[in-house]
């Protein structure tokens, strides 16, 4: 394999913040940046030589976007295979089409992570009401149904078995809401399980094979979005190790190209299970940015360039509290009594119509340990 070096032209499928901060670590080492996003303000606009306005399911500018690219990648995996394929006809697309064809759908995803043995929990694949009424039962009456394709940050999903109110209201019509909520399209039903914490650990894979896995993440979650996440885990050594070995033997398996977050899960008992995969940059690696000697975005950048891998040593423990848009729904946010807290900074992104539950930015910080970096981005958002 040959470098892809500095002064060479890299496209990005996606637009939003992942794609805005990896722009700016690729024009930190000299390249050029194309992104095809369909929101024609998106993040990375402000950031990027040229922008194409079009859908992921786009496949004639997906074409154009890589006629004027020396290698593609992605910030986003719901892309449509057919805009992948296209673009590969005119530039290397990493990761690729195949590998991507089975990560978007949570089924197969699922089912190839247990043909190759990897450790995951009880689920069942869905296709019917009648399926999801069965898994319930299997699965012990609790679980979270996500749909098959598309989804995140708590969208396209439900819970069955969690509520009071729906347990006098009968399993029976909180399963059927459930269906009703997903569309009545596939969907995966999972056991709920007795979590220790949620962990995720980022991989890097370059096209001559080098591979690289970064210090594993903990992660909090709040309504199934990420509230924070801190660099490094707050797990054994030895369960660490496990988790990065694990990650790097789905990338090598996948013949990655590029980046892959494989999120798990600690039960109190000390297993690790496979919950899901990413194959681009990840939520909780924003933090590497502070906590590492090579940030994620940087990484991505090398990853796909084929140049040789960033050192991912930890410099120090830092950690990232996100600011979705229910922070803005009160008025402008004090960010000045924000950074009055040592240590923090403000990463926002540029969209400018706050939703609730939308991602709109994230404060870090750095500590001697992760729990006093956690700490203070926390106290920091706090004063907001």
């Amino acid at each position: 394999m040959s470098a892809i070096l500095p002064g060479s032209t890299i496209g990005i499928l996606g637009g939003g913040q992942l794609g805005r901060m990896m722009a700016m670590a690729a024009r930190s080492l000299g390249y050029r940046v194309q992104v095809l996003d369909p929101d024609p303000s998106c993040p990375a606009r402000f950031v990027v030589d040229s922008c194409f306005e079009a859908g992921w399911d786009d496949a004639r500018a997906a074409a154009d976007l890589a006629r004027g690219c020396d290698v593609v990648t992605l910030e986003i995996e719901q892309v449509a295979i057919a805009s992948l394929e296209a673009a590969q006809k005119y530039a290397p697309v990493r990761p690729g089409p195949k590998m991507l064809g089975i990560i978007q759908d949570r089924i197969e995803q699922k089912e190839w992570l247990g043909r190759h043995g990897f450790p995951l929990g009880p689920y069942a694949a869905i296709r019917s009401e009648e399926d999801l009424r069965a898994a319930a039962e299997t699965l012990g009456g609790r679980c979270f149904v996500k749909s098959a394709r598309g989804g995140y940050d708590g969208r396209s999903q439900a819970k069955i078995g969690f509520s009071a109110s729906a347990a006098s209201a009968g399993v029976d019509a909180e399963i059927r809401e459930a269906w009703l909520s997903l569309g009545q399209r596939d969907c995966v039903a999972e056991q709920a399980l007795d979590l220790e914490q949620e962990i995720s650990v980022m991989v890097a894979r370059s096209p001559s094979g080098e591979t690289k896995a970064f210090p594993a993440a903990s992660n909090h979650h709040e309504e199934q979005i990420l509230a924070w996440s801190v660099i490094p885990a707050t797990i054994p050594v030895a369960l660490e190790a496990e988790a990065r070995a694990i990650a790097v033997k789905i990338a090598e398996l996948f013949q990655l190209e590029g980046l892959l977050a494989v999120e798990m899960f600690v039960t109190r008992d000390g297993r690790l299970l496979v919950n899901e995969l990413a194959p681009r940059p990840h939520n909780s690696y924003h933090a590497s940015e502070r906590a590492c000697d090579t940030s994620q975005f940087e990484q991505a950048v090398r990853a796909v360039c084929d140049l040789p891998l960033g050192d991912v040593s930890i410099v120090q423990p830092a950690a990232i509290v996100n600011l979705l848009g229910d922070v803005w729904l009160d008025g402008e946010p004090r960010f000045d009594r924000a950074l009055a807290v040592p240590g923090v900074h403000l990463h926002l992104y540029e969209k400018h119509v706050p939703r609730k539950g939308r991602k709109m930015g994230h404060l870090s910080a750095v500590g001697k340990t992760p729990e006093e970096a956690v700490a203070k981005v926390l106290e920091a958002k706090s004063r907001l």
